[in-house]
């Protein structure tokens, strides 16, 4: 019997077909949500009803949206829509320190050497042949690096300059992690290679001392060859043991006679006439050739100041019981000027004024000792001569030196004594032209406010010891050498020759307070040269262009150091 609304036909083998509009499309015959034929599809609600406890109730906004949090592992700034932070560094270097010859080496070095090791930017460095093979081998490296900074320290170069020179030398050997550490007789220098390596610690001890200011502007020019031309470090070596083997550019007898001329030159700044000049030359050469008795004998400085003290002490004296016409106060004053250690005072404190303060105190306490041989050898003469003529008048403080103001002979005798200063330091020839009108340009300077303009001493040495500090750092700067062949020889006329001598007479006569008032006098205007010098040289680097950090990329820099907070 026929059904009205068959399911399917018969194929003929027993087997119904289903229709091609019944069967199944897709994944609707196989899902258990899919409606049945002929059932329409449910309409969407107009608008949701949610019973959610943590929904947000009617009225209230909705929060912004926080921002991601960033990865202790990415990079500042890195997250989409963010803008750079500029205080950090950039992701794609760290910047980079041009080491190329567009500033001397020590302003370079000193750059990278007041930053904290973790801050310091990698320096672009030369390509060397040793770096082909692995690097130079690091014991060489720190031993050429204490060698160079024994020869700069030995020739009373500065604590920090010495730790530049030693800095520069081994980044330019490819040694990144090194810390230099100068004292006054030890040179040390530690080199980590990571931080997951033990560090390798050198050190050297300065034993001997002596002023060589041309061997010293030689090791100048080989630190600038290695840390700007690419020296390898065998041509370091090399260069270092020429330098050795170089003799000093003027004999012993040249520097005896340069002396004699110094003390000469220093009496008549103080008003002395031909023949005080000539007994004040005497007097300093005998001093010199006993200094250099004593030292052949193995005898400490100290007792080579002593020694050295007592020739001008003594022909002055002489001059004196002898009732001449000759000022003998003016001729000890001269002998004074040879012997004060102005060099080592203004080492002593320009280390200070720049943070090194134990080796600035080494130095101080040197000086002191050897201004103590100084008295002990002026006083010892002056006691026996107030001994055999109590009431010797022409040794009377008040009436020792007289004003006196002659503006052509003084500065021609300022001149030729920083040219005898250049001869005693040892200094290269063609630096003792510049330094000699440099002394000269001090004392114009100093007699123009002390005379004229009515300024007070201390002062007026501080500005013209300025004047000498800006002078020589710029020279120094200009030929990419040290400052000090242009700066030491002309301080030379301002040493405080004749307050020192009336502090010692006057303590020979008893009279301490006067004496005490006089010495603190010299102190000051000693204080006031060396704090010159080093401010002359602070504001020579103004007018010098600063190493710049080259960037890779972007314009962003690194983060600067809180400054005490």
């Amino acid at each position: 019997m026929a059904s009205d609304s068959p399911r399917g036909s018969s194929n003929g083998n027993g087997t119904s077909e289903i229709p091609e509009e019944r069967k199944p499309q897709g994944d609707e015959g196989r899902s258990a949500f899919t409606p049945p034929l002929g059932v329409p599809l449910p309409s969407p609600p107009e608008e949701e009803h949610p019973t959610s406890e943590f929904a947000l109730p009617e009225g209230l906004r909705p929060e912004a949206p926080t921002e991601p949090e960033g990865s202790a592992f990415a990079p500042p700034g890195s997250t989409t829509g963010q803008t750079p932070f500029p205080g950090f560094t950039p992701p794609h270097g760290i910047p980079v320190l041009s080491l190329t010859k567009e500033a001397p080496w020590q302003d370079r070095m000193r750059t990278m050497l007041r930053m904290p090791i973790h801050e310091r930017p990698v320096p672009e460095r030369a390509e060397r042949t040793e770096e082909e093979d692995g690097g130079p081998p690091v014991p060489r490296v720190l031993d050429l690096t204490l060698r160079i900074g024994e020869i700069l320290l030995a020739g009373g170069e500065g604590a920090e300059d010495v730790e530049a020179a030693m800095f520069g030398v081994a980044h330019a050997y490819g040694l990144e992690r090194v810390e230099p550490t100068v004292t006054f007789t030890l040179l040390s220098i530690s080199y980590q290679p990571s931080l997951v390596d033990d560090p390798l610690t050198a050190s050297r001890t300065v034993r001997r001392r002596g002023v060589d200011y041309t061997r010293l502007s030689a090791v100048f020019r080989l630190v600038d060859e290695i840390t700007s031309e690419g020296l390898s470090l065998e041509e370091a070596y090399r260069g270092l043991a020429e330098i050795r083997r170089n003799r000093h550019p003027y004999p012993s007898w040249a520097l005896t006679v340069a002396s004699g001329l110094l003390s000469g030159a220093a009496s008549m700044l103080v008003g002395g006439g031909l023949l005080v000049f000539v007994a004040a030359a005497i007097g300093s050469m005998l001093g010199d050739r006993l200094a250099w008795l004593a030292s052949a004998r193995g005898l400490p400085e100290f007792y080579q100041f002593v020694v050295a003290a007592m020739p001008p002490a003594g022909i002055g004296l002489v001059f004196a019981l002898a009732q001449s016409n000759v000022q003998s106060s003016a001729v000890i004053t001269g002998g004074l000027f040879a012997l004060i250690p102005g060099r080592a005072l203004v080492a002593s404190v320009q280390d200070g004024l720049t943070g090194y303060y134990i080796t600035a105190s080494a130095r101080l306490l040197e000086v002191g000792y050897l201004i103590v041989g100084i008295v002990v050898g002026v006083l010892s003469v002056l006691y026996i001569g107030l001994q055999l003529d109590p009431g010797l008048q022409r040794l009377n403080p008040e009436q020792a030196l007289r004003h006196y103001n002659e503006p052509l002979v003084q500065t021609a005798a300022s001149m030729l004594l920083a040219l005898a200063f250049c001869v005693l330091l040892q200094q290269e020839r063609h630096t003792v032209a510049f330094a000699t009108l440099n002394g000269g340009v001090a004392w114009v300077v100093y007699g123009a406010l002390t005379a004229t303009a009515g300024f007070n001493a201390v002062p007026s040495t501080a500005i013209a010891a300025g004047l000498v500090g800006l002078f020589g750092q710029l020279l120094s700067r200009y030929r990419y050498a040290s400052a000090l062949p242009y700066v030491t020889a002309a301080i030379g006329p301002l040493l405080p020759g004749s307050a020192t001598y009336f502090g010692l007479l006057n303590f020979a006569q008893g009279n301490l307070l006067e004496g005490f008032a006089a010495l603190v006098k010299a102190a000051s205007l000693a204080l006031a040269i060396a704090v010159g010098v080093n401010l002359g040289g602070e504001v020579a680097r103004l007018f010098l262009r600063a190493p710049a950090l080259a960037e890779a990329g972007g314009g962003r820099r690194a983060a600067k150091r809180t400054r005490g907070f």
